[in-house]
């Protein structure tokens, strides 16, 4: 088999993880479960950005606890995050890796050991 079917072979059985990753909360946990035995390159590089995606909404959460300034930031924020989260999902779709819009390189170095 060439690299090029390999690395086809290898993107789409983790495809499937992937999109998993960026259904909820759950979704990532069971995703991070699923891949933890194959292995599977794709499925890690998406469950890196979804979970980068999940800590991004957690620290929103936290922000708009702050009156007024926080509420501001956090609304904003969440359209901004749901554009990343779509952006996301649809690269998992189509079997590319790329990075999620604004974050999504951070994301590849903050968890490069996971």
């Amino acid at each position: 088999m060439s690299s090029i079917e390999n690395n086809t072979v290898t993107t789409n059985e983790g495809k499937n993880i992937a999109i998993i990753a960026y259904i909820t909360l759950i979704g990532l946990i069971i995703a991070f479960v699923m891949n933890n035995d194959k292995k599977n390159e794709f499925a890690k590089y998406h469950i890196k950005q979804s979970l980068g995606l999940a800590l991004t909404g957690l620290a929103l959460g936290m922000i708009g606890m702050i009156p007024i300034l926080g509420w501001i930031i956090n609304i904003l924020g969440i359209f901004v995050l749901l554009y990343m989260w779509i952006m996301g999902l649809i690269n998992a779709i189509n079997g590319q890796e790329k990075p999620v819009p604004i974050l999504g390189n951070k994301y590849l170095e903050w968890f490069k050991n996971l």
